[in-house]
C-alpha cells in the first residue's frame, strides 16, 4: 500500500458502511477546508502582501547598493567630524558633466543627521549642516550681487506642508537674513524661496479657511487649505504683494480625492497645492499648483489669471498629441525665456497610481495661437516614478539639464536633447517607493565656501586625520612640527605636504619626527596658507601641562 495512503487521511477509504451514492463526510469537510484555507491566503496575499511587493523597484541591472546590501540610505562616518555624510552610487559617468557641486536636503528615516548639504561632482561631501527641523529647498541664490546659500528650516504637518522660515548664509556660512511670511500665519511654507533681482523674496504659505465643499462632495461648511504666495522685500520686510488661490479657482479644479478631509480645521482639504512660483521681466508670476495638474500665469499688477496650461481648464491646443500638457502632480514651474517653460512632472500621486515614468519637460508656448508644444521630456535611465517632490534645473553655460528625483533619492544630468551624461543616488534604488531616503529638491552650482572656523584634525595610531567643514579652496594639507624650544615665541617647522584627498584627509606621521606637537595647515591651489587654516593637533604621548603651555603659546 501507498504511504501516502496510509499517510493522508482524504485517500483512504472510510470504514463505515453508506447508502448506495451517498458521499462520505470526511470528503466534503477535508476539501472545504482546504479550499477555505487556500481562498483566505490568496486574499491575505493581494491585499497585504502584494501590495508591499510591488513597491519594491524590481530590476535585473540593480548593483549591490540599489539593492540595500549597504543599507536603505548608505552613510559614512569621520574621524574629525562629528557627523555622518551620504555616500553615493555613481551609475553612470560622462566627461560631459558638469563639475560643479551638487546641493541636498537628504532626510528620511535612513538619514542620522539629516540637513542642507553640498557634495562635489564625485560624491565627497564639501559641507553639511545638521539641523533638528526639517531642512528643504536648499540652494545657492544671488542676493545684491552675492552669493547664499538658502533653505526652509520648520516643521512638517499633514498632506506634505509646512510651517517654518527661510534662512540665507554668506560665504562663511554666517546667517545673514531670517525670512518669515508677512501676516497672522503659523509660519511659512517649505514649498518655495526665490529670490529676485529686485531684491525680494517669493514665498509660500497655506492657510485652512472656511469654505463650501459640496462641489466635490464634502460639507456645506467644510475647511480648505488656502495656497498663497508673496513677494517680499528682503530688506525691510515690506509686503510687496500676495495672492490667494481661494480667490480665483474654486474648488472643483482639484483632481486630489476628498477622501474624510475638510470637516474640521485640523484636516483641511488642500485642493490646489501649490509648489512653485516663478517671476519674470514683466513682472508677472508663474505659479504651479499640484492637486489641479496645472501651471498659471498671474498678472502682477492685479491677481487675475492670464491663462492656465495644463488641468481642468487648460486654455492651450496641445500639438504634441496631449504630451506637453498631460502633466499631473508637477512640481517646479520655471521660465526657460520668453516662450519657453520647464517643469518636473511627477505624473504619479502615490504607489497605487498606474506605472509611469517621472519626466522634465521643456515646453514651447506660442501665445498668439495658443499652443503648447513639448520639445524635450528627460526621463531616468531606470524609469522612475517618483511621487512627490523633484526639480528640474538648466544649467548655466552648459545649457544642460538636471533634474532632482525627489521622492527618489537620485540626481541625473542630461544633454540638452535628452542624453544622459552623470546619473547618481544616494538612496538603494530597490526601496525608493518607501520613501527611507528623499530629497524635495537637488541642484547644481558653483560656490566658494570660506568658513570663519578652523580645520577639525584628530591623531589616531600615528596617522592624523584631518578635515575643513564647507572650505572650498584647500588644495593641500601640511604637517608642520614644533621645534620644541620656546615655549614664549612657539614655532612650527613645515614637515610633509600631502594633497587633499575627499571631505577628511589622512596623514601618515613619520616614524623620524621627533616632535609630540604638532600643527596642519591648510593650503590653496598655489600653495598659500588659507585664512583659519590651521588646527594643532597632539601626537603621541606628551604631559597635558606642556601640550597646555604650548596650546596657550600658540593662541
Amino acid at each position: 500500500m501507498s504511504r501516502w495512503y496510509r499517510i493522508l487521511p482524504c485517500l483512504r477509504r472510510p470504514q463505515h458502511r453508506r447508502a448506495k451514492g451517498a458521499w462520505p463526510d470526511v470528503f466534503p469537510k477535508a476539501w472545504l477546508l482546504t479550499l477555505c484555507t487556500i481562498v483566505s491566503l490568496l486574499y491575505l496575499f493581494c491585499h497585504f502582501v502584494l501590495p508591499h511587493l510591488l513597491k519594491f523597484r524590481l530590476r535585473t541591472d540593480l548593483s549591490w547598493y540599489d539593492l540595500g546590501l549597504y543599507g536603505f540610505g548608505p552613510t559614512r562616518s569621520y574621524a574629525s567630524f562629528e557627523y555622518e555624510s551620504p555616500v553615493v552610487e555613481i551609475t553612470q559617468w560622462d566627461s560631459g558633466c558638469d563639475p560643479r557641486y551638487i546641493f541636498l536636503a537628504p532626510r528620511g528615516d535612513s538619514i542620522p543627521h539629516p540637513g542642507p548639504t553640498i557634495l562635489d561632482a564625485a560624491g565627497n561631501l564639501v559641507w553639511m549642516k545638521y539641523n533638528h527641523d526639517i531642512t528643504q529647498d536648499f540652494k545657492l541664490q544671488r542676493y545684491q550681487g552675492e552669493d547664499y546659500l538658502t533653505y526652509w528650516e520648520g516643521e512638517e504637518v499633514a498632506g506634505g506642508l509646512g510651517q517654518g522660515s527661510w534662512f540665507m548664509l554668506d560665504s562663511t556660512y554666517t546667517q545673514r537674513y531670517e525670512i518669515h511670511p508677512i501676516g497672522n500665519f503659523d509660519g511659512g511654507d517649505l514649498h518655495e524661496f526665490i529670490l529676485t533681482d529686485d531684491g525680494t523674496a517669493l514665498i509660500t504659505i497655506y492657510e485652512p479657511i472656511p469654505a463650501d465643499l459640496t462641489a466635490i462632495g464634502g460639507p456645506a461648511l467644510g475647511w480648505l487649505y488656502d495656497g498663497l504666495f508673496q513677494e517680499i522685500d528682503v530688506e525691510t520686510k515690506e509686503l510687496l504683494f500676495e495672492w490667494r488661490a481661494s480667490n480665483h479657482f474654486p474648488v472643483n479644479v482639484t483632481y486630489e480625492a476628498l477622501h474624510t478631509k475638510g470637516y474640521e480645521k485640523d484636516t483641511a482639504f488642500d485642493y490646489y497645492h501649490i509648489n512653485s512660483v516663478d517671476k519674470d521681466a514683466q513682472g508677472n508670476y508663474l505659479i504651479s499648483a499640484r492637486h489641479a495638474h496645472s501651471v498659471s500665469y498671474i498678472d502682477g499688477s492685479t491677481g487675475a489669471v492670464l491663462w492656465m496650461l495644463g488641468g481642468k481648464a487648460n486654455d492651450f491646443t496641445d500639438l504634441s498629441d496631449g504630451t506637453a500638457t498631460d502633466f499631473r502632480w508637477q512640481h517646479d514651474a520655471r521660465w526657460r525665456d520668453n516662450t519657453t517653460l520647464t517643469l518636473f512632472d511627477n505624473t504619479a500621486h502615490s504607489n497605487e497610481d498606474p506605472e509611469a515614468s517621472s519626466r522634465g519637460m521643456r515646453i514651447h508656448l506660442d501665445f498668439e495661437s495658443r499652443t503648447a508644444e513639448l520639445q524635450v521630456a528627460y526621463h531616468h535611465p531606470q524609469v522612475f516614478k517618483s511621487t512627490s517632490q523633484g526639480n528640474m534645473q538648466v544649467l548655466e553655460d552648459t545649457g544642460n539639464v538636471f533634474i532632482g528625483w525627489g521622492h527618489s533619492a537620485a540626481y541625473t544630468e542630461f544633454t540638452p536633447d535628452g542624453s544622459v551624461v552623470c546619473d547618481v543616488h544616494f538612496g538603494a534604488s530597490l526601496y525608493y517607493t518607501f520613501g527611507r531616503v528623499v530629497s524635495y529638491r537637488a541642484f547644481k552650482d558653483s560656490w566658494i565656501g570660506r568658513p570663519l572656523t578652523n580645520p577639525d584634525a584628530v591623531v589616531d595610531d600615528n596617522v592624523v586625520y584631518v578635515s575643513w567643514n564647507g572650505a572650498t579652496e584647500v588644495a593641500a594639507w601640511q604637517l608642520e612640527v614644533w621645534d620644541g624650544h620656546d615655549l614664549d615665541n612657539v614655532t612650527f617647522n613645515a614637515a610633509l605636504q600631502v594633497d587633499k584627498d575627499g571631505f577628511e584627509t589622512e596623514i601618515e606621521i613619520p616614524d623620524d619626527l621627533d616632535s609630540r606637537i604638532l600643527r596642519v595647515a591648510a593650503l590653496d591651489a598655489h600653495g598659500n596658507r588659507l585664512p583659519n587654516g590651521w588646527k594643532r593637533a597632539a601626537a603621541r604621548a606628551i604631559p597635558v601641562f606642556l601640550l597646555s603651555l604650548v596650546a596657550t603659546a600658540v593662541e
